[in-house]
Protein backbone atom coordinates (compact mmCIF):
# COMPACT_ATOMS: atom_id res chain seq x y z
CA UNK A 1 0.00 0.00 0.00
CA UNK A 2 1.55 3.69 -1.13
CA UNK A 3 2.85 5.23 1.65
CA UNK A 4 0.41 8.03 1.86
CA UNK A 5 -2.24 5.80 2.22
CA UNK A 6 -0.92 4.01 5.22
CA UNK A 7 -0.71 7.92 6.74
CA UNK A 8 -4.15 8.79 5.97
CA UNK A 9 -5.29 5.78 7.50
CA UNK A 10 -4.12 6.61 10.52
CA UNK A 11 -5.12 10.25 10.45
CA UNK A 12 -8.73 8.92 9.74
CA UNK A 13 -8.46 6.51 12.29
CA UNK A 14 -7.50 9.34 15.02
CA UNK A 15 -10.72 10.98 13.88
CA UNK A 16 -12.71 8.26 13.80
CA UNK A 17 -13.57 8.69 9.85
CA UNK A 18 -13.65 5.35 7.99
CA UNK A 19 -10.79 5.21 6.14
CA UNK A 20 -11.60 3.47 2.31
CA UNK A 21 -9.12 0.25 2.07
CA UNK A 22 -10.32 -2.54 -0.29
CA UNK A 23 -11.72 -2.47 -3.92
CA UNK A 24 -15.19 -2.25 -2.60
CA UNK A 25 -14.48 0.34 -0.48
CA UNK A 26 -13.60 2.70 -3.10
CA UNK A 27 -15.86 6.24 -3.42
CA UNK A 28 -18.42 6.26 -5.11
CA UNK A 29 -17.96 10.28 -6.91
CA UNK A 30 -20.25 12.97 -8.38
CA UNK A 31 -19.43 15.92 -10.19
CA UNK A 32 -21.59 18.83 -9.83
CA UNK A 33 -21.10 22.12 -12.44
CA UNK A 34 -23.38 24.58 -12.47
CA UNK A 35 -23.09 26.77 -15.58
CA UNK A 36 -22.42 30.31 -15.53
CA UNK A 37 -22.60 30.63 -11.55
CA UNK A 38 -20.15 33.72 -10.53
CA UNK A 39 -17.72 33.34 -7.39
CA UNK A 40 -19.65 35.13 -5.45
CA UNK A 41 -23.44 33.99 -6.02
CA UNK A 42 -23.62 31.50 -3.08
CA UNK A 43 -25.10 32.36 0.81
CA UNK A 44 -21.95 31.57 2.13
CA UNK A 45 -20.01 34.21 0.55
CA UNK A 46 -22.75 36.36 2.15
CA UNK A 47 -24.10 37.41 -1.54
CA UNK A 48 -26.79 39.99 -0.27
CA UNK A 49 -30.03 38.85 -1.81
CA UNK A 50 -29.16 35.03 -2.25
CA UNK A 51 -29.45 32.41 0.25
CA UNK A 52 -28.44 29.05 -0.71
CA UNK A 53 -28.94 27.06 2.38
CA UNK A 54 -28.12 23.71 1.11
CA UNK A 55 -24.54 24.79 -0.68
CA UNK A 56 -23.69 26.40 2.83
CA UNK A 57 -24.59 22.77 4.70
CA UNK A 58 -22.43 21.18 2.08
CA UNK A 59 -19.78 23.82 2.58
CA UNK A 60 -19.76 23.46 6.41
CA UNK A 61 -19.82 19.44 5.93
CA UNK A 62 -16.68 19.26 3.76
CA UNK A 63 -14.10 21.19 2.52
CA UNK A 64 -14.59 24.57 1.01
CA UNK A 65 -11.73 25.45 -1.41
CA UNK A 66 -11.70 29.47 -1.57
CA UNK A 67 -9.29 29.58 -4.30
CA UNK A 68 -10.87 27.48 -7.19
CA UNK A 69 -10.40 28.32 -11.12
CA UNK A 70 -12.36 26.90 -13.67
CA UNK A 71 -9.95 25.64 -16.70
CA UNK A 72 -10.89 27.86 -19.08
CA UNK A 73 -13.39 31.81 -18.50
CA UNK A 74 -16.14 29.83 -20.78
CA UNK A 75 -18.03 26.38 -20.50
CA UNK A 76 -16.77 23.81 -23.50
CA UNK A 77 -12.76 24.35 -22.26
CA UNK A 78 -13.31 23.88 -18.64
CA UNK A 79 -15.78 20.62 -19.35
CA UNK A 80 -12.69 18.91 -21.35
CA UNK A 81 -10.15 20.00 -18.47
CA UNK A 82 -12.59 17.98 -16.07
CA UNK A 83 -12.88 15.04 -18.14
CA UNK A 84 -8.69 15.07 -18.83
CA UNK A 85 -6.71 16.84 -16.64
CA UNK A 86 -5.49 19.40 -19.20
CA UNK A 87 -5.65 22.14 -20.34
CA UNK A 88 -8.29 22.57 -22.76
CA UNK A 89 -5.77 23.63 -25.50
CA UNK A 90 -4.13 20.27 -25.24
CA UNK A 91 -7.91 18.49 -26.15
CA UNK A 92 -9.38 19.95 -28.94
CA UNK A 93 -12.11 22.05 -26.56
CA UNK A 94 -10.44 25.90 -27.87
CA UNK A 95 -13.64 27.56 -26.51
CA UNK A 96 -17.26 27.01 -26.51
CA UNK A 97 -19.03 24.34 -28.91
CA UNK A 98 -15.87 23.27 -29.69
CA UNK A 99 -15.77 19.09 -29.62
CA UNK A 100 -13.81 17.20 -27.27
CA UNK A 101 -11.06 14.85 -29.42
CA UNK A 102 -12.06 11.29 -29.60
CA UNK A 103 -8.19 10.79 -29.20
CA UNK A 104 -8.66 11.61 -25.57
CA UNK A 105 -8.50 9.66 -22.69
CA UNK A 106 -11.44 10.63 -20.24
CA UNK A 107 -11.34 10.53 -16.61
CA UNK A 108 -14.78 7.97 -17.32
CA UNK A 109 -13.01 5.78 -19.22
CA UNK A 110 -10.42 5.21 -16.50
CA UNK A 111 -12.98 4.64 -13.85
CA UNK A 112 -15.04 2.65 -16.10
CA UNK A 113 -11.89 0.12 -16.66
CA UNK A 114 -11.25 -0.04 -12.94
CA UNK A 115 -14.86 -1.58 -12.68
CA UNK A 116 -17.09 2.26 -11.98
CA UNK A 117 -20.38 2.41 -13.44
CA UNK A 118 -20.17 5.63 -15.12
CA UNK A 119 -23.25 8.10 -16.48
CA UNK A 120 -23.70 11.74 -17.07
CA UNK A 121 -26.81 13.92 -17.01
CA UNK A 122 -27.60 17.25 -18.04
CA UNK A 123 -25.71 19.54 -20.38
CA UNK A 124 -22.65 18.60 -22.57
CA UNK A 125 -21.16 20.79 -25.01
CA UNK A 126 -18.21 18.85 -26.17
CA UNK A 127 -19.42 17.70 -29.39
CA UNK A 128 -19.59 20.78 -31.93
CA UNK A 129 -22.79 22.30 -31.70
CA UNK A 130 -23.83 25.87 -30.30
CA UNK A 131 -27.50 27.15 -29.27
CA UNK A 132 -29.41 26.25 -26.58
CA UNK A 133 -29.49 22.49 -25.63
CA UNK A 134 -31.23 19.76 -27.78
CA UNK A 135 -31.51 16.25 -27.61
CA UNK A 136 -28.02 14.65 -28.54
CA UNK A 137 -28.75 11.79 -31.92
CA UNK A 138 -27.61 8.19 -31.22
CA UNK A 139 -25.34 8.66 -34.06
CA UNK A 140 -23.81 11.50 -33.12
CA UNK A 141 -20.10 10.89 -32.91
CA UNK A 142 -19.24 12.99 -29.60
CA UNK A 143 -21.97 12.14 -27.82
CA UNK A 144 -21.04 10.96 -23.96
CA UNK A 145 -20.99 7.04 -24.68
CA UNK A 146 -18.00 7.58 -27.43
CA UNK A 147 -15.53 9.12 -24.13
CA UNK A 148 -16.68 6.71 -21.13
CA UNK A 149 -20.02 7.24 -20.31
CA UNK A 150 -22.23 3.73 -19.89
CA UNK A 151 -25.40 6.04 -19.21
CA UNK A 152 -26.50 9.25 -20.69
CA UNK A 153 -29.08 11.89 -20.33
CA UNK A 154 -27.80 14.61 -22.11
CA UNK A 155 -28.59 17.87 -24.01
CA UNK A 156 -26.05 19.64 -26.16
CA UNK A 157 -25.83 22.64 -24.11
CA UNK A 158 -27.50 24.83 -21.54
CA UNK A 159 -31.53 23.76 -21.04
CA UNK A 160 -34.21 25.26 -18.32
CA UNK A 161 -37.61 24.52 -17.40
CA UNK A 162 -39.11 21.73 -19.10
CA UNK A 163 -36.36 20.10 -20.83
CA UNK A 164 -36.16 17.40 -24.00
CA UNK A 165 -33.48 15.69 -23.37
CA UNK A 166 -31.26 12.08 -25.09
CA UNK A 167 -31.34 8.73 -23.25
CA UNK A 168 -28.74 7.63 -24.96
CA UNK A 169 -29.96 8.45 -28.11
CA UNK A 170 -34.10 8.48 -27.32
CA UNK A 171 -35.79 11.33 -26.87
CA UNK A 172 -37.77 12.34 -23.48
CA UNK A 173 -39.58 15.28 -22.54
CA UNK A 174 -39.43 16.40 -19.09
CA UNK A 175 -41.35 18.79 -16.57
CA UNK A 176 -39.73 20.76 -14.06
CA UNK A 177 -36.58 22.92 -13.58
CA UNK A 178 -33.76 21.43 -14.79
CA UNK A 179 -31.57 20.83 -12.30
CA UNK A 180 -33.97 18.75 -10.22
CA UNK A 181 -34.34 16.92 -13.33
CA UNK A 182 -31.11 16.16 -13.26
CA UNK A 183 -30.91 15.50 -9.88
CA UNK A 184 -33.95 12.81 -9.98
CA UNK A 185 -32.59 11.24 -12.77
CA UNK A 186 -29.31 10.91 -11.51
CA UNK A 187 -30.20 9.58 -8.30
CA UNK A 188 -32.96 6.80 -10.30
CA UNK A 189 -29.16 5.51 -11.61
CA UNK A 190 -27.53 5.15 -8.56
CA UNK A 191 -30.49 3.66 -6.66
CA UNK A 192 -30.96 1.75 -9.77
CA UNK A 193 -27.82 -0.08 -10.20
CA UNK A 194 -28.01 -4.05 -10.75
CA UNK A 195 -25.15 -4.13 -8.42
CA UNK A 196 -25.84 -2.04 -5.03
CA UNK A 197 -21.82 -2.53 -4.40
CA UNK A 198 -20.67 -1.39 -7.76
CA UNK A 199 -18.48 2.10 -6.67
CA UNK A 200 -20.50 5.08 -9.51
CA UNK A 201 -19.31 7.76 -10.85
CA UNK A 202 -22.42 10.16 -11.70
CA UNK A 203 -21.33 14.00 -13.73
CA UNK A 204 -24.34 16.39 -13.18
CA UNK A 205 -23.68 19.81 -15.41
CA UNK A 206 -26.39 21.73 -14.83
CA UNK A 207 -27.58 24.21 -17.47
CA UNK A 208 -28.07 26.68 -14.59
CA UNK A 209 -27.60 29.91 -14.16
CA UNK A 210 -26.99 30.41 -17.75
CA UNK A 211 -29.12 32.60 -19.92
CA UNK A 212 -32.03 31.97 -21.48
CA UNK A 213 -33.20 32.38 -18.25
CA UNK A 214 -36.45 30.85 -17.01
CA UNK A 215 -37.23 30.45 -13.27
CA UNK A 216 -40.84 29.31 -11.80
CA UNK A 217 -42.79 31.91 -10.15
CA UNK A 218 -42.47 30.60 -6.73
CA UNK A 219 -38.46 30.48 -6.72
CA UNK A 220 -38.00 34.44 -9.16
CA UNK A 221 -40.77 35.92 -6.48
CA UNK A 222 -38.03 36.65 -3.79
CA UNK A 223 -36.21 38.53 -5.86
CA UNK A 224 -38.83 40.83 -7.27
CA UNK A 225 -36.84 44.21 -6.94
CA UNK A 226 -34.32 43.19 -8.53
CA UNK A 227 -34.61 43.56 -12.63
CA UNK A 228 -36.41 40.90 -14.63
CA UNK A 229 -33.33 39.26 -15.95
CA UNK A 230 -31.53 39.02 -12.67
CA UNK A 231 -34.97 38.00 -10.86
CA UNK A 232 -35.32 34.81 -13.16
CA UNK A 233 -31.12 33.95 -13.18
CA UNK A 234 -31.54 34.30 -8.62
CA UNK A 235 -34.43 32.26 -8.77
CA UNK A 236 -32.75 29.38 -11.22
CA UNK A 237 -30.09 29.19 -8.37
CA UNK A 238 -32.46 28.63 -5.97
CA UNK A 239 -33.68 26.03 -7.76
CA UNK A 240 -30.44 24.59 -8.31
CA UNK A 241 -29.51 24.97 -4.53
CA UNK A 242 -32.49 22.94 -3.72
CA UNK A 243 -31.66 20.25 -6.02
CA UNK A 244 -28.58 20.04 -4.20
CA UNK A 245 -30.47 19.15 -0.89
CA UNK A 246 -32.36 16.77 -3.19
CA UNK A 247 -29.05 14.80 -3.96
CA UNK A 248 -27.76 15.22 -0.21
CA UNK A 249 -30.49 14.07 1.36
CA UNK A 250 -31.58 10.95 -1.42
CA UNK A 251 -27.40 9.93 -0.77
CA UNK A 252 -28.48 9.90 2.91
CA UNK A 253 -31.42 7.43 2.08
CA UNK A 254 -30.26 4.87 0.51
CA UNK A 255 -26.83 4.95 2.54
CA UNK A 256 -24.25 5.48 0.70
CA UNK A 257 -23.31 9.08 1.50
CA UNK A 258 -20.59 8.52 4.29
CA UNK A 259 -18.43 7.07 1.01
CA UNK A 260 -19.83 8.84 -1.66
CA UNK A 261 -17.62 11.99 -3.00
CA UNK A 262 -19.17 14.85 -4.23
CA UNK A 263 -17.48 17.79 -5.87
CA UNK A 264 -19.23 21.07 -6.85
CA UNK A 265 -18.12 23.88 -8.95
CA UNK A 266 -19.01 26.11 -11.91
CA UNK A 267 -17.45 26.35 -15.33
CA UNK A 268 -16.60 29.85 -15.33
CA UNK A 269 -17.13 33.17 -13.98
CA UNK A 270 -20.45 35.13 -13.10
CA UNK A 271 -22.04 37.58 -15.47
CA UNK A 272 -21.15 41.15 -15.67
CA UNK A 273 -25.40 41.72 -15.97
CA UNK A 274 -25.79 40.35 -12.91
CA UNK A 275 -23.93 42.78 -10.75
CA UNK A 276 -20.36 43.55 -8.88
CA UNK A 277 -21.69 40.85 -6.25
CA UNK A 278 -21.58 38.09 -8.59
CA UNK A 279 -17.87 37.84 -8.61
CA UNK A 280 -17.72 39.13 -5.03
CA UNK A 281 -15.24 42.49 -6.39
CA UNK A 282 -12.91 40.22 -8.49
CA UNK A 283 -11.85 41.93 -11.52
CA UNK A 284 -13.70 40.93 -14.83
CA UNK A 285 -16.61 38.45 -15.53
CA UNK A 286 -17.45 35.20 -17.73
CA UNK A 287 -14.66 35.24 -20.72
CA UNK A 288 -11.87 36.95 -18.56
CA UNK A 289 -8.52 35.23 -17.29
CA UNK A 290 -9.17 38.07 -14.63
CA UNK A 291 -9.75 36.49 -11.68
CA UNK A 292 -13.59 36.89 -12.03
CA UNK A 293 -13.79 35.10 -15.13
CA UNK A 294 -11.94 32.27 -13.71
CA UNK A 295 -12.22 32.27 -9.88
CA UNK A 296 -15.64 29.84 -9.07
CA UNK A 297 -17.09 28.43 -5.77
CA UNK A 298 -16.43 25.10 -5.09
CA UNK A 299 -16.81 22.56 -2.76
CA UNK A 300 -15.88 19.12 -1.52
CA UNK A 301 -17.77 16.87 0.34
CA UNK A 302 -16.47 13.11 1.45
CA UNK A 303 -18.30 12.08 4.95
CA UNK A 304 -15.69 9.26 4.73
CA UNK A 305 -12.39 11.15 4.95
CA UNK A 306 -13.02 14.95 4.95
CA UNK A 307 -13.36 16.48 8.45
CA UNK A 308 -16.33 19.14 8.33
CA UNK A 309 -16.01 22.88 8.45
CA UNK A 310 -12.70 23.20 6.67
CA UNK A 311 -11.83 25.69 4.13
CA UNK A 312 -8.83 26.26 2.14
CA UNK A 313 -6.67 29.11 0.33
CA UNK A 314 -4.64 26.95 -1.48
CA UNK A 315 -5.03 27.40 -4.97
CA UNK A 316 -6.61 24.33 -7.37
CA UNK A 317 -8.18 24.58 -10.82
CA UNK A 318 -10.55 21.95 -12.97
CA UNK A 319 -7.81 20.21 -14.12
CA UNK A 320 -6.71 18.72 -10.56
CA UNK A 321 -10.45 16.65 -10.47
CA UNK A 322 -8.96 13.61 -13.08
CA UNK A 323 -5.61 13.37 -11.16
CA UNK A 324 -6.86 13.12 -7.63
CA UNK A 325 -9.55 10.78 -8.51
CA UNK A 326 -6.88 8.81 -9.91
CA UNK A 327 -4.92 9.26 -6.90
CA UNK A 328 -7.80 8.34 -4.34
CA UNK A 329 -8.83 5.21 -6.11
CA UNK A 330 -5.47 4.05 -7.11
CA UNK A 331 -5.48 3.67 -10.80
CA UNK A 332 -2.83 2.70 -12.50
CA UNK A 333 -0.45 5.03 -14.52
CA UNK A 334 -2.08 3.37 -17.87
CA UNK A 335 -5.32 5.60 -17.17
CA UNK A 336 -3.46 9.08 -17.65
CA UNK A 337 -1.64 8.17 -20.51
CA UNK A 338 -1.25 12.15 -22.09
CA UNK A 339 0.29 15.06 -19.95
CA UNK A 340 -1.64 16.71 -17.66
CA UNK A 341 -1.78 19.78 -16.17
CA UNK A 342 -3.54 18.95 -12.95
CA UNK A 343 -2.18 17.43 -10.27
CA UNK A 344 -3.51 14.84 -7.24
CA UNK A 345 -5.31 17.38 -4.32
CA UNK A 346 -6.01 14.20 -1.81
CA UNK A 347 -3.83 15.25 0.51
CA UNK A 348 -5.22 18.63 0.87
CA UNK A 349 -8.45 16.39 1.45
CA UNK A 350 -7.23 14.08 3.94
CA UNK A 351 -6.21 17.50 5.70
CA UNK A 352 -2.36 16.38 5.60
CA UNK A 353 0.10 19.09 5.35
CA UNK A 354 -0.16 20.04 1.52
CA UNK A 355 1.57 23.53 -0.18
CA UNK A 356 1.19 23.34 -4.23
CA UNK A 357 4.11 23.05 -5.83
CA UNK A 358 2.83 23.13 -9.34
CA UNK A 359 1.60 25.99 -11.65
CA UNK A 360 -1.82 26.74 -12.75
CA UNK A 361 -1.78 27.67 -16.78
CA UNK A 362 -4.36 28.81 -19.27
CA UNK A 363 -4.69 29.01 -22.41
CA UNK A 364 -7.60 31.05 -23.99
CA UNK A 365 -8.39 32.27 -27.83
CA UNK A 366 -4.51 33.86 -27.62
CA UNK A 367 -4.43 35.10 -24.06
CA UNK A 368 -2.83 33.09 -21.58
CA UNK A 369 -2.60 33.00 -18.06
CA UNK A 370 -0.18 31.18 -15.23
CA UNK A 371 -1.13 30.93 -11.15
CA UNK A 372 2.08 30.48 -9.03
CA UNK A 373 1.11 30.56 -5.16
CA UNK A 374 -0.23 34.37 -4.74
CA UNK A 375 1.77 35.37 -8.03
CA UNK A 376 -0.59 35.87 -11.26
CA UNK A 377 0.86 36.16 -14.65
CA UNK A 378 -1.71 37.24 -17.49
CA UNK A 379 -1.43 38.03 -21.14
CA UNK A 380 -4.20 39.33 -23.64
CA UNK A 381 -1.47 38.33 -26.41
CA UNK A 382 1.05 35.98 -25.26
CA UNK A 383 1.90 35.73 -29.04
CA UNK A 384 3.08 39.38 -29.05
CA UNK A 385 4.85 39.32 -25.08
CA UNK A 386 2.20 41.05 -23.80
CA UNK A 387 1.95 39.95 -20.08
CA UNK A 388 0.65 41.61 -16.69
CA UNK A 389 1.41 40.37 -13.33
CA UNK A 390 -0.12 40.79 -10.11
CA UNK A 391 0.06 39.45 -6.18
CA UNK A 392 -3.45 38.05 -5.59
CA UNK A 393 -2.74 38.40 -2.22
CA UNK A 394 -1.74 42.02 -1.46
CA UNK A 395 -4.11 42.80 -4.95
CA UNK A 396 -7.14 40.25 -4.87
CA UNK A 397 -8.49 42.97 -7.53
CA UNK A 398 -5.76 42.69 -9.67
CA UNK A 399 -5.50 46.72 -10.05
CA UNK A 400 -1.72 47.32 -9.81
CA UNK A 401 0.42 45.52 -12.65
CA UNK A 402 3.95 44.35 -11.28
CA UNK A 403 5.76 43.81 -14.28
CA UNK A 404 7.86 46.66 -14.14
CA UNK A 405 7.83 46.73 -9.99
CA UNK A 406 9.26 42.72 -10.39
CA UNK A 407 11.10 42.17 -13.10
CA UNK A 408 12.64 38.99 -11.90
CA UNK A 409 9.57 37.21 -11.15
CA UNK A 410 8.04 38.30 -14.32
CA UNK A 411 10.67 37.10 -16.24
CA UNK A 412 10.72 33.65 -14.99
CA UNK A 413 7.03 33.48 -15.09
CA UNK A 414 6.92 34.13 -18.75
CA UNK A 415 9.42 31.80 -19.86
CA UNK A 416 8.03 29.27 -17.43
CA UNK A 417 4.48 30.13 -19.56
CA UNK A 418 6.27 30.28 -22.79
CA UNK A 419 7.74 26.62 -22.47
CA UNK A 420 4.40 25.07 -21.24
CA UNK A 421 2.59 26.94 -24.25
CA UNK A 422 4.95 25.33 -26.53
CA UNK A 423 4.28 21.64 -24.71
CA UNK A 424 0.53 22.86 -25.54
CA UNK A 425 0.97 23.43 -28.93
CA UNK A 426 2.85 19.48 -29.78
CA UNK A 427 -0.73 17.96 -28.04
CA UNK A 428 -2.48 20.41 -29.76
CA UNK A 429 -0.91 18.95 -33.04
CA UNK A 430 -1.56 15.44 -32.10
CA UNK A 431 1.96 14.69 -30.74
CA UNK A 432 0.72 13.27 -26.92
CA UNK A 433 -1.58 10.31 -28.63
CA UNK A 434 -0.47 7.05 -29.62
CA UNK A 435 -0.17 7.75 -33.40
CA UNK A 436 1.53 10.69 -33.20
CA UNK A 437 -1.10 12.81 -35.24
CA UNK A 438 -4.85 13.68 -35.25
CA UNK A 439 -6.62 10.93 -36.95
CA UNK A 440 -9.49 13.43 -37.66
CA UNK A 441 -9.85 17.15 -38.10
CA UNK A 442 -11.25 18.62 -35.20
CA UNK A 443 -14.66 19.98 -36.50
CA UNK A 444 -15.48 23.36 -36.56
CA UNK A 445 -18.70 24.66 -34.42
CA UNK A 446 -22.00 24.82 -35.96
CA UNK A 447 -25.16 26.60 -34.39
CA UNK A 448 -27.76 23.29 -34.77
CA UNK A 449 -30.57 25.26 -36.35
CA UNK A 450 -27.96 25.39 -39.20
CA UNK A 451 -27.68 21.22 -39.85
CA UNK A 452 -29.06 19.00 -42.11
CA UNK A 453 -29.21 16.42 -39.18
CA UNK A 454 -31.84 18.59 -36.99
CA UNK A 455 -33.26 20.30 -40.05
CA UNK A 456 -36.23 18.05 -39.73
CA UNK A 457 -37.34 18.69 -36.34
CA UNK A 458 -37.48 22.77 -36.98
CA UNK A 459 -40.89 22.91 -37.76
CA UNK A 460 -42.37 21.56 -34.72
CA UNK A 461 -39.63 23.03 -32.46
CA UNK A 462 -40.86 26.47 -33.28
CA UNK A 463 -43.48 26.17 -30.51
CA UNK A 464 -41.19 25.36 -27.90
CA UNK A 465 -39.90 28.51 -25.94
CA UNK A 466 -36.72 27.80 -25.73
CA UNK A 467 -36.02 26.82 -29.46
CA UNK A 468 -38.40 28.99 -31.33
CA UNK A 469 -36.23 32.21 -31.34
CA UNK A 470 -33.36 30.84 -32.34
CA UNK A 471 -34.57 28.97 -35.08
CA UNK A 472 -35.94 32.39 -36.18
CA UNK A 473 -33.34 34.07 -35.72
CA UNK A 474 -30.59 31.21 -37.59
CA UNK A 475 -32.77 31.11 -40.81
CA UNK A 476 -31.82 32.87 -43.95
Amino acid sequence: MPCHRILLGLWATLLGLAMPSRAEDRPNIILVMADDLGWGQVGYYNHPDLDTPHLDAMARAGLRLDRFYAGAPVCSPTRASVLTGRSNDRTGAISHGYALRRQEHTLAQALGQAGYATAHFGKWHLNALRGPGVPLLADDPYHPGHFGFDHWLTTSNFFDLDPLMSRMGQWEDFQGDSSEVTVNEALRFIAGREDPNQPFLAVLWFGTPHSPFAASEMDAVPFSHRPEEQRDQYGEIIAMDRSIGALRKGLREMDVAQNTLIWFCSDNGGLKAMGPETVRGLRGFKGDLYEGGIRVPAIIEWPAVIAPGRSTNEPAATMDIYPTLADIVNLPAKATPHPQDGISLFDLLAGRPFKRSHRIPFRHIGRGALIEGDYKLISQDYANGVFELYHLDRDPAEQHNLIEEEPATAARLIGEFQTWSAAVDRSAAGLDYQEGRLTRPDPEPVHWTTTDIYAPFLEAWMARPEYGYWIQKMQP
